[in-house]
């Protein structure tokens, strides 16, 4: 029986947790615990995975700062650089777990369309979380954009929609091979084309939207967006919060979702599923499995 295809995008927010020290022995242990819930879907189904690196990019943003002799390098530079970092770790403890099995990482561009308005908005938050006096005194120093992130505030970037995977081909040919694929990590290198050319732009992509969109290019049986929060959740924060289990597009057109959490994950799930797409689900990195197969975690389907 052929196994059925499975996106999984994993949060950044899930490999290093909210609050948690930008620490690389800390990122190691959370991806340890990811790669074990990646390697038991991947014993029933075709795992190509997608990650975050909301918190990772920020950091060597940071980083970059503190080094006056050199400009910083932008933000497409260091985007390249957590997917080398991640995609590392990923695929070494995969492969620990799954040693018969191909395990591959694609460094991976993305093209966006240099008009988008998400330019002129961003709202893709990186880095740490600070309190509101240590934000405001960040981005007066530093010239960024810092909005609210639960009850926190953290930088936000411009974000992008993607529109077309650079090295597509190849990474159809390597899950046509039965390999375990690594891509698009950080939502893919942001790029632009102009005169035949690729070159770099200043911008972090929602991995959620470009998980969406590949899912979308592969004709996935399945997009699985695993994050902090173990559900979609109305009224999230409030005593009257509630789980949705099992909802459509239309029905979560109804609500809104915050901009720089949920709200990406929800437009990315209603996308892949207007586009075609039978299941997205919706939940915690330990809950994977039992999301697919809507025992836990929220399953958004066709009307």
């Amino acid at each position: 029986m052929t196994k059925q295809t499975v996106v999984v995008a994993l949060g950044g927010n899930a490999l290093l947790r909210r609050g948690e020290p930008l620490e690389a022995d800390i990122q190691r242990q959370n991806i340890a615990k990811a790669a074990k819930t990646i390697a038991e879907i991947g014993k029933e189904y075709n795992v190509v995975l997608v990650h975050g690196n909301g918190p990772q990019v920020g950091l060597l943003a940071l980083q970059g700062l503190e080094y006056k002799k050199v400009n910083p390098y932008p933000l497409d530079v260091l985007g390249s650089e957590t997917q080398g970092m991640i995609g590392y770790m990923l695929m070494q403890e995969l492969k620990n777990l799954l040693p018969e099995k191909d395990v591959s990482c694609m460094l991976t561009q993305m093209t966006v369309d240099p008009a988008d308005p998400a330019f002129a908005d961003p709202t893709k938050p990186i880095g740490p979380v600070y309190e509101e006096a240590e934000a405001r005194e960040m981005a007066e120093k530093y010239h960024w954009t810092v909005k609210p992130d639960g009850q926190y505030f953290r930088r936000v970037v411009p974000s992008p929609l993607p529109t077309g995977i650079v090295e597509g081909d190849a990474i159809t040919t390597l899950i046509k091979q039965d390999h375990l694929v690594i891509c698009t990590g950080g939502g893919g290198i942001p790029v632009k084309r102009e005169n035949g050319k690729l070159t770099g732009v200043e911008a972090v992509i929602d991995k959620d939207m470009s998980a969406a969109y590949l899912a979308q290019q592969l004709n996935a049986d399945a997009l699985l967006i695993l994050t902090d929060a173990d559900a979609v959740y109305l009224d999230w924060g409030k005593p009257t919060q509630t789980a949705l289990r099992s909802t459509t597009p239309t029905e979560l057109s109804q609500y809104a979702f915050d901009a720089g959490s949920m709200g990406p994950k929800i437009d990315a799930s209603c996308e892949f599923i207007r586009k075609g797409g039978k299941l997205v689900g919706i939940g915690s990195l330990e809950d994977g499995l039992a999301i697919l197969k809507g025992d836990a975690g929220t399953n958004i389907i066709a009307e």
